[in-house]
């Protein structure tokens, strides 16, 4: 993939696209908090081929530093914006992990047309309704935990607390070895807070496109289970569980999540072009 820029009035964000040609369809790949890009190596790899492909480290992630920690998720939904205008991207379909899929959401509550569809991966509804009161507050609150905790058992937790397998594990360790104690801290911190704002401001969030669901069957990432299963039996979004994945099911089951994601953009195609 081609490695590109974007700058902002807080930093500069680097970004990959890969185009295997004109008038194909476009998959925006968008990795979780303090996770980057190569998150979605094997999706590169298993469907860089069909699809033209553009994916990001986040602002103050990984490449994408440093970057002042002073963007919203809104400020991020609008960078994402500015970078696929740039890029000429329309209608694509955004795949999201945990903070990418609430990403995802901002972005297509701020340019409701503007998405084909959305896979959401180990990640949960932006709507108020799914979380109580102190739940919000605990994700507000979650930088000094995380600066409370040895730094070594957090980068243990974070290897196998998010992914299963070997191969999820060592690129969780890989990811998480760019930051040290501070930085990962307060990037971390900022990273639940903005989130938490987001959701606090009970906005609609209805998704204007087609929906699919992912989640690890032994996903440990907070109640994400619990609000998946809420979010498929209200909002009527299709949910698969995927066998013995993590919070990263892209990484811990990599053919099994690009032969659903392949499938649902066959059925955006086939609705669109019947």
């Amino acid at each position: 993939m081609e490695e590109r820029t974007h700058q902002t009035e807080l930093g500069v964000i680097h970004y990959w696209v890969s185009r295997v040609g004109t008038g194909r369809l476009w998959l925006v790949l968008l990795p979780g908090l303090s996770a980057d890009h190569h998150l979605f190596d094997k999706q590169v790899e298993g469907l860089g081929a069909e699809y033209n492909l553009l994916t990001w480290d986040a602002p103050a992630h990984a490449a994408s530093r440093p970057f002042r920690l002073a963007f919203s998720l809104e400020d991020m939904a609008v960078y994402l914006h500015g970078i696929l205008e740039a890029e000429g991207v329309t209608r694509p379909v955004l795949v999201g992990q945990s903070l990418g899929g609430y990403i995802a959401q901002v972005y297509m509550a701020l340019y409701p047309d503007a998405a084909a569809g959305f896979v959401s991966i180990d990640s949960c509804s932006m709507k108020r309704k799914y979380y109580t009161g102190a739940e919000l507050f605990l994700l507000q609150h979650t930088e000094g935990m995380y600066r409370a905790l040895p730094w070594k058992w957090t980068l243990s937790m974070g290897k196998t607390g998010n992914a299963t397998t070997p191969y999820g594990q060592d690129l969780m360790e890989k990811t998480f070895s760019v930051y040290g104690k501070d930085e990962f801290c307060a990037l971390a911190g900022h990273g639940f807070r903005i989130l938490a704002q987001a959701i606090g401001k009970g906005g609609a969030y209805d998704i204007p496109c087609p929906v699919l669901l992912l989640c690890g069957e032994k996903d440990q990432a907070g109640s994400g289970k619990r609000y998946n299963r809420a979010w498929t039996k209200q909002d009527g979004h299709r949910l698969v569980w995927i066998p013995g994945a993590g919070h990263c099911s892209n990484a811990d089951a990599p053919e099994l999540v690009n032969g659903l994601i392949r499938e649902f953009v066959q059925g955006l195609q086939t609705e669109e072009n019947p």
